[in-house]
């Protein structure tokens, strides 16, 4: 276990042993941590699902189809009430729009919050967003200014010794830069929302900054969602290089649902539980200061390296839509929960129990990452990645009135290794009460009426088939690796084959092709890989025979390098060498579960193992992109653990003709 994740849980068990705070200081001065214990769970209060923004509609003339919404969105900072009433509001930063009621469709003008308003994407209508960044205040968590990162002020790579934080390096803490990336969305890099395409709110641009506007303000950048995927989840971030762990933390992400409103081309979406009965749920872990003020760690875990990173940030609260620990009042009928890990690092492994009864309540995940599954599954435990989203069913029309139905997680941090989910604090996500009032098809057995399939682009003559990408499609395989460098006291960075970001480009697929990817977990943990632009399926994972492996793998790349003592990461104009897998392998493959047969796009790859996922560079039908992807500063990869991607686990790819 890494030295700084026994650093944490020993600061969890002071703060529960201390009463309702414990100080930590430096030279600069001391934080007062609140006592989760202290926080009163199930007093706040989700009520519906957060409002949605009010676009401006663009229609034909003459037909008055629609043809485009618009939408100013800016990005502030303003405080919030997430704990509960009687305890101090906390300073966010979020995204803020017009926006209406989403059951209602009341109008309630400028709205900002964190989690933000969703946008109500359709299916074949494009957006076109122009995102503002009015973020005028420094950073409210240290900048590591020892990482590859924005660096709007073009400070550089600061030496030792380092200042501590507070204050850290002023001109690390400011201009903000900020870039909103479209999770999920099949996009032109123009308006991919990169790591390199950040804007700052006095005008300073990255060096693959991009807009669809030609005359868009200094601090602002349009971007372009063509919306012709399939109807999925989508999410959208901050993704600025290097401070994505700061600026999601601070509040930056949203729901981005993409919905069919044809039933002909889309018949599950008429069959579900919609308005109030539909919710989307952000699952996010913080901790928090007395004074309402969010904490994260100013010491790295290798000080003299880099003075403020740590590998992973784990929160001793649970906050579920910008509330910590919420009660959500139900009726007796079906409801559809979209359910997102919006944490930095923390995966979840989640369950209902019935409080009264102590039993596990069935659920049936119908959706993942990137639309419909083959079917329907039931299930009495889910593990989510961060990134990862489920949509998923649950009935409680025969839970009788008054009952509580506690969200439980049981998952170790880091996962699957660490250490176990406190059951007083980390192991309670949110209830659910039940109402005596009858909810949408009580007693209906819904899942019974849907279609088979649920996703036409999971059939074969409109028989339900996974894979419906074949080994025959592939015309290019893979083999790349997860590795961690470690130092004194833990990990440096982490990365993907070995490379860092400014590494020779080596992925550049090919437009329309399809690709294998065979990725070794060489480190002790699971991550879960994303890829922008795509979406993939899960094909298997296979133990591996670590040790033997890596012995391998080292030698191949110290022999082309000449060097027998060479060690990741590797020079950057290094192509790293490929190492086949097949001596290694142990067992048989694992096939995907049935809640992972289907379009994904972050995947949870666990130590040990090699994870085989299928891509095609299309849209999930086999067509073409309605754009060019070959076009633009390009896309990248990277591991959606935020410490990890802000520290090198994350590169660049190129879409070839």
């Amino acid at each position: 276990m890494h030295s700084k994740i026994v650093m944490s849980i020993l600061l969890s068990t002071l703060i529960l042993a201390a009463g309702s705070f414990v100080v930590i200081g430096n030279s600069f001065g001391a934080v007062t941590l609140l006592n989760p214990l202290t926080i009163p769970k199930w007093v706040n209060q989700i009520t519906g699902p957060p409002p949605v923004y009010v676009p401006t509609n663009v229609t034909d003339k003459k037909s008055g189809i629609l043809l485009e919404q618009d939408y100013t969105i800016t990005v502030t900072s303003f405080m919030q009430q997430i704990l509960p009433p009687g305890f101090p509001m906390t300073p966010v930063w979020g995204y803020g729009g017009l926006a209406k009621d989403a059951v209602t469709g009341a109008p309630l003008g400028f709205v900002r919050n964190s989690p933000a308003p969703s946008f109500e994407a359709i299916r074949g209508v494009p957006i076109k967003v122009t995102w503002v960044n009015n973020i005028n205040i420094p950073f409210a968590f240290p900048v590591d200014p020892t990482l590859h990162w924005a660096d709007p002020n073009n400070l550089g790579m600061v030496m030792p010794p380092f200042t501590p934080y507070p204050p850290g390096y002023a001109a690390a803490q400011g201009p903000v830069p900020l870039v909103t990336h479209l999770h999920g969305g099949e996009v032109q890099s123009y308006s991919d929302g990169g790591p390199d395409e950040w804007f700052t709110s006095d005008g300073k641009h990255g060096p693959g900054y991009s807009t669809v506007e030609k005359k868009t303000a200094p601090n602002a950048a349009v971007y372009y969602y063509p919306n012709e995927q399939q109807p999925t989840t989508l999410w959208y971030h901050d993704h600025a290089l290097g401070v994505t762990r700061l600026t999601v933390m601070s509040g930056l992400a949203g729901f981005y649902p993409l919905r069919e409103y044809d039933p002909a081309l889309d018949p599950v979406e008429p069959l579900l539980p919609k308005g109030m009965y539909e919710v989307p749920l952000a699952i996010q872990d913080r901790i928090f200061n007395t004074d309402g003020t969010m904490f994260y760690d100013t010491v790295g875990v290798n000080p003299d390296v880099h003075p403020y990173w740590v590998p992973e940030f784990f929160g001793n609260t649970i906050m579920v839509n910008g509330l910590v620990w919420p009660n959500m009042n139900v009726a007796q009928g079906w409801y559809r929960f979209r359910l997102l890990d919006g944490s930095n690092a923390r995966f979840y492994t989640l369950t209902l129990i019935n409080q009264a009864t102590n039993m596990l309540i069935p659920f049936y995940q119908i959706g993942s990452d990137q639309g419909y599954l083959v079917a329907p599954t039931m299930l009495t435990s889910l593990t989510l990645a961060p990134g990862e989203r489920a949509d998923i069913l649950v009935d409680f029309s025969n839970v009788l009135p008054g009952t509580k139905i506690l969200m439980r997680n049981n998952a170790k941090a880091p996962f699957p290794n660490g250490a176990t989910a406190d059951p007083r604090t980390v192991g309670q996500v949110m209830q659910f009460t039940v109402q005596g009032a009858d909810g949408f098809q009580k007693n209906t057995a819904l899942v019974g009426t849907l279609p088979t399939p649920l996703n036409p682009t999971l059939a074969v003559g409109g028989v339900p088939t996974y894979p419906t990408l074949t080994s025959g499609m592939v015309s290019y395989s893979r083999i790349l690796t997860l590795w961690e460098v470690m130092g004194a006291l833990g990990p440096l960075e982490s990365l993907l084959n070995g490379q860092k970001w400014a590494g020779i480009l080596s992925e550049l697929p090919r437009n329309g092709a399809t690709e294998d990817w065979m990725i070794v977990d060489l480190t002790g943990d699971s991550h879960p890989i994303h890829t922008h632009l795509t979406s993939f399926q899960l094909i298997s994972r296979q133990k591996i025979n670590v040790a033997k492996y890596t012995a391998a793998w080292l030698a191949a790349q110290q022999a082309a390098l000449g060097d027998p003592t060479a060690m990741p990461p590797w020079p950057d104009n290094f192509t790293p060498v490929e190492v086949p897998i097949g001596p290694y392998l142990i067992g048989k493959p694992m096939l995907p579960p049935l809640n992972e047969q289907g379009w994904k796009d972050t995947v949870q790859m666990n130590p040990g193992e090699v994870t085989i996922i299928r891509i095609r560079f299309a849209q999930q039908d086999g067509s073409p992109y309605p754009f060019d992807p070959t076009v633009g500063p390009g896309y990248v990869w990277h591991c959606h653990i935020l410490e990890h991607e802000d520290n090198e686990m994350m590169r660049p790819y190129k879409v070839v003709p």
